[in-house]
């Protein structure tokens, strides 16, 4: 089948190209490099022509909740009313175990992103993961200087190449609107993967343990981000960072 890809050279989307292509699907990556724009619509009628299935892994490095919403609402929109138009049978989010949980922004946006999808009538499947191995580093590289600062979190990372592999089996498998959760295989505090993180790189940066303020930050730390149930992946934080060192 051929499978369209939004944001298909992120992450998680890149993973999904690669995953998508190795079961022996056609991938078309929807980017900006690619001369598609989801928030314009511009390219989308003609990227989308003789597609089968949809995965839309876009993201948005705002945080705020009306950026974060006006941009998954908009691209959620636009996709599935180009792809009806051009007779894409399945529409595939991906979401974030525990959104429903934390009023953060950009959680606000995801499920803006979920309800539009949900309401708009057409053949839709969504899948929540939890935060990905490369979570840690993320946050690391935003901040610059000489103190390395990670929030208190309790998480559960999975490797993002697991995600992209469970959304190609979604994509090519019957609409189900929620899919089970997809979690990492361990629980963990966020904090002791960044110090394996920073010693893999060689840092000596200290470690400053931030506790985000508010209803939202307890909620992070008291594990609202941890699925309940669900299925799990195999590949634990050690082994890819391993992997990624070797």
């Amino acid at each position: 089948m051929k499978i369209a890809v939004a944001g298909g050279t992120g992450v998680v989307g890149s993973h999904t190209v690669a995953a998508a292509l190795a079961a022996g699907h056609e991938a078309v990556v929807l980017a900006r490099s690619t001369s598609v724009d989801i928030l314009s619509g511009e390219g989308l009628a003609a990227a989308l022509t003789g597609v089968d299935a949809v995965i839309d892994a876009t993201n948005v490095l705002s945080t705020r909740a009306k950026p974060a919403t006006r941009f998954f609402e908009t691209g959620t929109r636009n996709l599935i009313a180009a792809g009806t138009a051009v007779g894409v049978r399945h529409h595939v989010v991906l979401s974030i175990v525990g959104i429903d949980l934390v009023d953060y922004g950009y959680y606000v946006g995801k499920r803006a992103q979920e309800k539009a999808a949900l309401g708009s009538g057409a053949p839709v499947s969504i899948l929540r993961a939890t935060q990905f191995h490369e979570f840690p580093g993320q946050l690391l590289d935003r901040v610059k200087g000489p103190i390395a600062i990670m929030p208190r979190m309790t998480v559960q990372t999975v490797a993002a190449r697991e995600v992209g592999e469970a959304l190609v089996a979604l994509a090519a498998s019957p609409p189900v609107e929620r899919a089970p959760d997809l979690a990492g295989p361990e629980q963990r505090q966020l904090t002791d993967l960044a110090r394996l993180l920073l010693a893999a790189r060689g840092s000596k940066k200290p470690l400053w343990k931030l506790s985000v303020p508010g209803a939202a930050g307890k909620a992070m730390r008291s594990g609202a981000l941890i699925p309940t149930a669900g299925t799990r992946g195999v590949l634990t934080f050690e082994q890819w960072l391993r992997a990624r060192v070797a």
